[in-house]
């Protein structure tokens, strides 16, 4: 009976302090979900330059006949540590499996295309080693040097070479205002 009692002793300080603290807990103001901050102007410049570029990759994919999902993405100086990004999905996002075919993801395929030239600033396709994991060494993407880093243009959806006919479009609009 002694353990008992002195248990509930211990407990009762320990439960009216939890009350305190939830009481205090509703007597603060809510706080207001954070808002994210305003974007810089670098970044609003990308994203008007990203929406011109996928707008030419898009009606180049609409003159080839072709679907898919167009990618372009900016990167400040000489080395890959962070980059801007933006996709539209033109017509499709991922072909549907079939009896002989998994069906693809188009978007993952465009951003794997992406990665590679990241990791070796050559287009994809084209890096004079074998594809690392996550890549599959498929042309499709292009890459440049631009004023202020590096450019990367990247279409899936379509044959390898339409797919780099997509991403041309896209890169000289990237290329012409970045």
């Amino acid at each position: 009976m002694q353990k008992k009692l002195n248990r509930r002793a211990f407990m009762l300080p320990v439960i009216l302090a939890g009350l305190a603290r939830g009481a205090h807990a509703q007597n603060q103001p809510e706080t207001q979900p954070a808002t994210p901050p305003p974007a810089s102007p670098a970044a609003q410049v990308f994203s008007a330059a990203a929406d011109q570029a996928l707008l030419a990759m898009t009606r180049r994919a609409e003159e080839l006949h072709i679907k898919g999902v167009a990618v372009v993405a900016s990167i400040e100086g000489d080395r890959v540590t962070a980059w801007s990004s933006k996709m539209v999905v033109v017509g499709s996002l991922t072909n549907a499996p079939s009896a002989k075919d998994h069906g693809s993801n188009l978007l993952a395929i465009a951003y794997s295309k992406a990665a590679e030239m990241a990791a070796s600033l050559k287009d994809s396709g084209s890096a004079g080693r074998p594809p690392m994991t996550g890549e599959f060494g498929w042309a499709g993407g292009v890459i440049a040097k631009g004023k202020t880093g590096y450019l990367i243009a990247s279409f899936s959806g379509g044959p390898s070479e339409d797919d780099v006919r997509v991403s041309r479009a896209g890169l000289e609009v990237l290329a012409r205002l970045l």
